[in-house]
């Protein structure tokens, strides 16, 4: 059998002449999967951030996807400017529905130049069209914002859980080394309906508050990583009705590619990592994945 091939919206033309460093493999996009049997969506991913040997166009992005079996894509903000992005794109393209937001580590940036609560609004307003059906990313990353970062960060997401309320909208939380917090605001707060924890980096703890609560945990290529034990154990309690898939694509690429750039058409390794991680069938998992992912955002149609 044939080894599957890089889709062409994904392959560079061969310029010949000895490779650079900067045309290396590992910045090369990996081979396609198999098609998964049944479509799932990628529900969070940046066609804004160009990686490998450049920017792909959005509907070569969401063809080269198609072909695997994953029909369509969350295309998510992170500023300001990513956020502007998500709103051209959802209209571009009926394949994508958006999200947007301020990350919580540029927050604190929006807020030093005194412009978070102008970029605030905007977000409200970006958010008003009707295919934008969610606010994030947002949350708290205690990673890489520490100190007087962390107020502004606490702050906009809790600002953000307000619009995400007010616009019926789900809410994609950034959690990075902050699960008890994330939890913490949210109950002071009161949670939207809908939530979904973009990236679950908890283990079996907060899978466990999230099947309470009916919080959506959204797995990507971390879940194939070898030091990922916390979150194969968080993935084997997780209520398979709040389980997504996502690549947050351009990053966090799966096994066995990991430190290549990621896609939505990457989505199948990390379907079929979890299928073999709970014992489920691949097509049952992807209806499922599917169903999940349309009651937490809505239809594509």
């Amino acid at each position: 059998m044939c080894s599957p091939q890089t889709p062409d919206a994904y392959r560079e033309p061969s310029t010949g002449g000895s490779q650079s460093a900067a045309a290396s493999p590992k910045r090369e996009y990996p081979p396609a999967p198999e098609p998964l049997p049944v479509p799932v969506m990628d529900n969070h991913t940046h066609l804004d951030f160009p990686d490998g040997k450049g920017p792909v166009g959005i509907t070569a992005a969401l063809d080269a996807a198609a072909a695997v079996g994953v029909q369509g894509a969350v295309q998510v903000g992170c500023d300001l400017e990513s956020s502007r992005f998500t709103l051209q794109a959802v209209q571009q393209d009926d394949r994508l529905l958006g999200a947007v937001a301020l990350h919580p580590n540029d927050a604190p940036e929006y807020a030093a130049r005194g412009e978070l609560e102008d970029a605030l609004a905007e977000i409200e307003q970006l958010a008003a069209h009707p295919r934008i059906r969610a606010i994030g990313e947002t949350g708290l990353d205690f990673f890489r914002t520490e100190g007087e970062g962390l107020a502004h960060q606490r702050y906009s997401f809790r600002r953000h859980i307000d619009i995400a309320k007010r616009l019926d909208l789900t809410l994609q939380i950034h959690d990075r080394d902050a699960h008890a917090d994330v939890v913490q605001v949210l109950a002071e707060e009161g949670a939207p309906d809908r939530v979904v924890f973009h990236c679950f980096s908890g283990d079996e703890e907060l899978a466990a508050i999230c099947n309470r609560e009916g919080w959506y945990m959204s797995f990507a290529g971390t879940l194939t990583f070898r030091n990922a034990a916390n979150l194969r154990s968080a993935l084997a309690v997780a209520d398979p009705e709040l389980v997504l898939v996502e690549t947050d694509a351009p990053f966090l690429t799966p096994h066995p590619h990991r430190g290549r750039p990621n896609a939505s058409y990457m989505v199948p390794y990390t379907v079929r990592a979890m299928a073999e991680l709970t014992g489920t069938d691949v097509a049952e998992l992807c209806t499922r994945i599917s169903s999940n992912t349309v009651r937490a955002y809505g239809s594509w149609g």
